[in-house]
């Protein structure tokens, strides 16, 4: 059975930074909210550079033996989950915005 959309939402750190060594996550709806698409973005780049740096910073900690190796995996996956979201989201853009050029007026 496939669960439920509502179910995405209670799987932990897939819009902010980790919890280990990293800054609480933040909500989508509640950037978005605030300051309309372009903020929600603008937060969205600075969201997986945050995600990117703490997956760098234990993989440098993992190979000076200061960090578990299922920290490293799971920082390194999100890392590689938020990059491709990002590229989807980023293809997705592209697509709409030459749909929208070759529209005729």
């Amino acid at each position: 059975m496939i669960p439920p959309l509502s179910a995405v939402g209670s799987i932990p750190n897939l819009t902010g930074p980790t919890a280990v060594g990293g800054t609480a996550p933040t909500s989508a709806a509640t950037s978005a909210s605030g300051g309309g698409f372009g903020q929600a973005i603008g937060n969205a780049i600075a969201s997986l550079q945050g995600v990117q740096a703490n997956a760098s910073n234990l993989a440098v900690q993992g190979a000076t033996g200061q960090a578990s190796v299922s920290a490293i995996m799971t920082s390194s996956a999100q890392a590689t989950l938020a990059t491709n979201l990002t590229v989807a989201v980023r293809d997705k853009a592209v697509g709409a915005f030459n749909q929208i050029m070759a529209m005729q007026f």
